[in-house]
């Protein structure tokens, strides 16, 4: 599957937008983009949406504004992952990008101490 130029353009627009909170990089993923810092995905793009990592501590909060968890089909059953839509505002303000993204990469460093 190959990314359309609209497609790598907001992937790299967001990772741009990101580039505050540190060396912020993406990686083509299952016909999306997982977004990474040091080693941890905290956020993924599908079908030019930002989604964010959230756990049991964050989610309520996008739940609270409406936003979407990321689904996929497979084999006829729909699998909800723990990243949810961002909000609108971060895409067109760095701060509030800083900080949805930073709490995204606070869920994925919480998820990865508890694999260990």
């Amino acid at each position: 599957m190959t990314t359309s130029k609209k497609e790598k353009e907001f992937v790299s627009y967001i990772v741009d937008l990101m580039q505050s909170m540190g060396p912020v990089y993406s990686k083509s993923m299952f016909g999306g983009h997982g977004i990474f810092l040091e080693g941890l995905m905290f956020g993924l793009i599908a079908d030019n949406v930002l989604y964010l990592k959230t756990d049991t501590q964050t989610e309520e909060e996008f739940i609270s504004k409406d936003l979407e968890p990321f689904t996929y089909a497979k084999k006829d059953k729909v699998f909800k992952m723990n990243y949810y839509q961002a909000p609108e505002e971060t895409l067109e303000d760095t701060e509030e990008m800083n900080s949805w993204a930073n709490t995204a990469y606070e869920v994925a460093m919480r998820a990865a101490k508890k694999k260990k």
